[in-house]
C-alpha cells in the first residue's frame, strides 16, 4: 500500500565538520549521488535550504529504462515500485486523446496481463512512473539506514577554496570538504558562487505546469482512469496525468512572456483536457520554459555540478540525465578519493556528460518546436468537441491522427545511446569515430565499442542480468577460452587494489554482440576497452588510461606495473 508522500520533510540532524563529499541540493539527483557514493564507501553529506518536498511542486513522473536500470543496481527498485501516489493499474502506456474522457487519437500501447510486461531489446528494464517525491522518501530513508546525514533547512551562503578542499558556509556552520557536489537546481547557488557561466537558447514565451485537485471523478472517468495522457484539443495541449487519485498535472500556455495568466484562465484549459465540467483547485502552478541553458563547464577545482545545476533543457527526460551525471560521476570521485585514480580523471566527467547533455538538449529544443508546429496544425484543421460523432467530425479526427502519427519519433537513442566520444578516459579503437553511426535520438542499437553502454541481458535462468552481475565494480568480460587477459587484468587490478570482477560468458551470441574476446566494462557499465590481445604496455597501460594516470604516475605512488 502507499505511503502518503504529499510532504516529504529533510531530517534536521546537524552535517559534520568534514566529510569527503558535500552535496548541496536534496533534491532526487543529489540524494542519488549521496545513494551512489555512500554505496562506494565514500563520507558524504547532504544539504539543502529547504525544510521539506512537496508531491504537488514534484517535477518528473516518468523514468526511462535506463534510469530504471540505476534504481535496480542501487537496490531501490522494488521501494520505489512500492511507492506508487495512485493505483498503478492507471498506467496504460501514454494515451494521445482529444480529452480524459474523449477520443484517442493513437493507438497505445497497453499492458497485457498475459505478458511479462517487457519489450524485448536494449534493456530488461521497462519505464516506470513515480514522482519526484516519491525518489526522495525513498533515497531518505536508505541513507538513514547507512547512517548518511541529510540537513534541511541550511542555506549555503559561500565557498573557500583550500589547499586541498573546499570550505562551505552553510547557515551557522562551515563545512570542510574534498569536494563538492552542486545539486541545488536551475538557479544554483553552488553554481554562482563558483563563478560558473551557462550558455544556451533563451524563451520567447513560457507555459505553466498546473496541478489542479479534484473531488471524486469516478462516476464520470471510472475508477481506472487512464493516468498518463497527451491532449489536443482547441483550449489544451500537453500532458494531463495524474499524481494522486485526486490530482493532477496539466499544461496550460503557451503564454508571452509578459503575461499572467488568471487562474480563471488557466482553469478553463484544465477542464478542456479533462473534457467534462467539473470542479478544480489550483494547488500549484510552475513556470516552465522551451530553452536550453548548460554550463560551460561541469568542474571547476574541487566544485562539481549535476541535474538542473548544470543543465536546463525544455521539461522531459532531464531527470534522467541527472541520474547520469551521477551515475558517470560516482565512480570517479570514488576512485580518487580511494586513491585509486588521480585527479584529473574528474575532468573527464565534463568531457562526457556535457556533450552528451548538448546533444540531448538541442533534441529536446528541436522537438519541443516541432510539436508546437504540429499542435498549430491540428488547430488549424480544428478538433471537434467530444460530442460530435458526424461524419466530418470523424474525418477531421482521422486528419489530426495522421498528422499526429507523422511527427512522431521514437527517442530510444535519447534513452540509451549515452555514448562518450570525446574522452581522455577511455581507450578507442584505431578509426572508431570515422566508423561508428552518428548519434541519433531516434535510433538506438547495442554497441559494444569503447565508450559506449555495454549490452546488458539476462545470464542465468533466475532473471540475474549482466549488470547485476558487475555491480559496482569494474568487470572484464571474458568470451573465449583464452584466459591471458584475464591473468594480467586480475593481477593488475589487485595490485591497485581496484573493485574488479571476471564474468565468464559462453554463450556464442554474446560473443558475436560484444564482437571481441574481451571487453572492460566500467562501473558506470560503459565499455572501457575491448580486443582478444593487450595492447602495448599490457592492462596496467589500459588501466592507466581508464584512471587519468600515466606510467609515471605510477612510479611515483609505488603502483604495480
Amino acid at each position: 500500500m502507499s505511503r502518503d508522500i504529499h510532504t516529504v520533510r529533510f531530517p534536521s540532524a546537524a552535517p559534520p565538520d568534514d566529510v569527503d563529499v558535500l552535496i548541496v541540493g536534496a533534491g532526487p539527483v543529489g540524494l542519488s549521488a549521496a545513494v551512489e557514493l555512500a554505496g562506494r564507501g565514500v563520507g558524504v553529506a547532504v544539504v539543502d535550504r529547504a525544510r521539506e518536498a512537496t508531491l504537488i511542486r514534484a517535477g518528473a513522473m516518468g523514468h526511462t529504462p535506463r534510469v530504471v536500470e540505476h534504481f535496480r543496481r542501487w537496490g531501490l527498485l522494488q521501494r520505489i515500485r512500492d511507492e506508487w501516489t495512485f493505483p498503478p493499474e492507471w498506467n496504460r502506456g501514454i494515451r494521445l486523446v482529444t480529452s480524459l474522457v474523449g477520443h484517442d487519437l493513437a493507438p497505445g500501447r497497453a499492458p497485457s496481463f498475459a505478458s511479462t510486461g517487457r519489450t524485448a531489446g536494449s534493456s530488461s528494464e521497462e519505464a516506470l512512473r513515480r514522482p519526484q517525491s516519491a525518489l526522495q522518501r525513498v533515497f531518505l530513508d536508505h541513507l538513514a539506514e547507512r547512517g548518511v546525514t541529510v540537513a534541511g533547512g541550511r542555506p549555503l551562503t559561500a565557498l573557500r577554496p583550500t589547499s586541498d578542499g573546499i570550505e562551505a558556509v552553510v547557515g551557522r556552520k562551515t563545512i570542510r570538504a574534498r569536494y563538492l557536489l552542486g545539486t541545488d537546481g536551475g538557479s544554483s547557488t553552488v553554481r554562482r558562487l563558483a563563478g560558473i557561466e551557462r550558455d544556451g537558447e533563451r524563451a520567447t514565451e513560457k507555459r505553466l505546469r498546473l496541478i489542479v485537485r479534484t473531488g471524486d471523478i469516478s462516476g464520470r472517468v471510472g475508477p481506472a482512469p487512464s493516468g498518463t495522457n497527451i491532449v489536443f484539443n482547441q483550449k489544451a495541449s500537453g500532458f494531463l496525468a495524474a499524481v494522486s487519485t485526486r490530482e493532477w498535472r496539466v499544461y496550460a500556455g503557451p503564454f508571452p512572456l509578459d503575461h499572467d495568466p488568471s487562474d480563471d484562465e488557466l482553469l478553463d484549459t484544465a477542464r478542456a483536457a479533462f473534457g467534462f465540467d467539473l470542479d478544480l483547485e489550483i494547488a500549484s502552478a510552475t513556470t516552465f520554459y522551451e530553452a536550453t541553458r548548460i554550463a560551460r563547464t561541469f568542474r571547476s577545482g574541487r566544485v562539481l555540478l549535476a541535474g538542473d545545476a548544470a543543465h536546463v533543457r525544455t521539461p522531459g527526460g532531464n531527470l534522467g540525465e541527472g541520474f547520469g551525471d551521477v551515475v558517470n560521476l560516482g565512480w570517479k570521485l570514488a576512485a580518487v578519493l580511494a586513491g585509486h585514480a588521480d585527479d584529473r580523471l574528474l575532468d573527464s566527467y565534463d568531457q562526457e556528460r556535457r556533450p552528451h547533455n548538448q546533444r540531448v538538449a538541442d533534441f529536446a529544443l528541436a522537438r519541443a518546436r516541432r510539436n508546437r508546429a504540429t499542435l498549430a496544425d491540428i488547430r488549424r484543421i480544428g478538433v471537434p468537441a467530444d460530442a460530435d460523432t458526424g461524419e466530418e467530425a470523424r474525418a477531421r479526427r482521422e486528419e489530426i491522427a495522421r498528422r499526429i502519427a507523422a511527427d512522431r519519433q521514437d527517442a530510444t537513442g535519447v534513452t540509451f545511446d549515452e555514448r562518450y566520444d570525446a574522452s581522455g578516459v577511455l581507450w578507442y579503437e584505431d578509426g572508431q569515430h570515422d566508423t561508428e553511426p552518428a548519434w541519433r535520438p531516434d535510433v538506438y542499437q547495442d554497441d559494444p565499442r569503447p565508450g559506449h553502454r555495454a549490452p546488458d541481458g539476462v545470464i542465468d535462468p533466475y532473471g540475474g542480468t549482466l549488470y547485476d552481475r558487475i555491480g559496482n565494480r569494474f568487470a572484464l568480460l571474458v568470451l573465449a577460452p583464452d584466459r591471458t587477459a584475464e591473468a594480467a587484468f586480475a593481477a593488475e587490478a589487485a595490485a591497485r587494489g581496484l573493485p574488479f570482477t571476471v564474468v565468464h560468458l559462453a554463450d556464442p551470441e554474446v560473443r558475436a554482440l560484444y564482437g571481441a574476446d574481451n571487453v572492460l566494462v566500467r562501473p558506470d557499465q560503459h565499455v572501457a576497452w575491448r580486443g582478444r590481445d593487450l595492447p602495448t604496455g599490457g592492462a596496467a597501460a589500459v588501466l592507466d588510461r581508464i584512471l587519468g594516470a600515466t606510467a609515471a604516475d605510477r612510479v611515483l605512488t609505488g603502483a604495480s606495473s
